[in-house]
């Protein structure tokens, strides 16, 4: 593999990690094993740290492209809980709210799914990485400082029902860059008359790009002499 001049490289990236730091254990492993002082190495889209799956990491010259790859169609596995909330939208936060959810049934789900599919404005979740005058979100919400961030347009192509046993839901979901599916669990839940929070997130797929193709970052290192 010729880092430099460019490579794509396709990484599950593991549970409680930062796509910056998958980004920089990638980049120290290349400049360490391949002796290379330095070297360009960015990812094609975040994926948030209580997240795992497929995210694309391009080296060299290839990070030039990196936009190419941030605008293709991306399918999660979303799991959510019902009755209750948090203030980040999954479990890294505490929860803050309880609300009744007996009420709910999949046709109930299954007739509000599609209030979410097409374009639609979303409102970003205040713990996320968007910047605030310089500064990410997240930094102040961690802070508990209040925020609004302004919607923006995304488009969700398909959501399907996987599995319904209360409070749990598993969706598949198909989706532009920029949507987050915390605020769309976040979003169902409210029109459901009840709250929600995801519990667990996997990134299947972007555009033709698999996780089932993506290495784990033990076997990049280990096999980077090979490769």
């Amino acid at each position: 593999m010729d880092f430099i001049k460019g490579e794509v490289l396709l990484f599950n990236k593991p549970y409680g990690w930062t796509s910056f730091q998958l980004v920089n254990k990638i980049r120290f492993t290349i400049q360490h094993e391949r002796k290379i002082k330095k070297i360009k190495v960015g990812h094609a889209g975040t994926l948030d740290p209580l997240a795992t799956g497929l995210v694309i990491i391009c080296t060299g010259q290839e990070t030039k492209n990196i936009e190419r790859y941030q605008n293709l169609v991306k399918e999660y596995i979303a799991t959510f809980r019902l009755g209750a909330t948090t203030p980040s939208f999954d479990l890294e936060t505490e929860i803050d709210g309880n609300f009744p959810f007996e009420q709910v049934n999949e046709e109930m789900l299954k007739e509000v799914l599609p209030i979410y599919t097409g374009e639609i404005v979303q409102e970003p979740p205040a713990f996320s990485a968007k910047f605030v005058d310089g500064v990410r979100a997240y930094k102040y919400a961690r802070k508990g400082k209040e925020l609004k961030l302004s919607g923006k347009k995304i488009t969700v192509h398909k959501l399907e029902v996987l599995n319904f046993n209360l409070p749990y839901v598993t969706l598949r979901i198909e989706c532009s860059k920029g949507t987050y599916i915390r605020a769309l669990v976040r979003d169902i839940g409210r029109s459901l008359q009840s709250g929600a929070h995801l519990t667990d997130l996997v990134r299947q797929r972007i555009g033709d790009f698999h996780v089932k193709n993506a290495l784990n970052i033990e076997e990049f290192t280990r096999n980077l002499v090979f490769l």
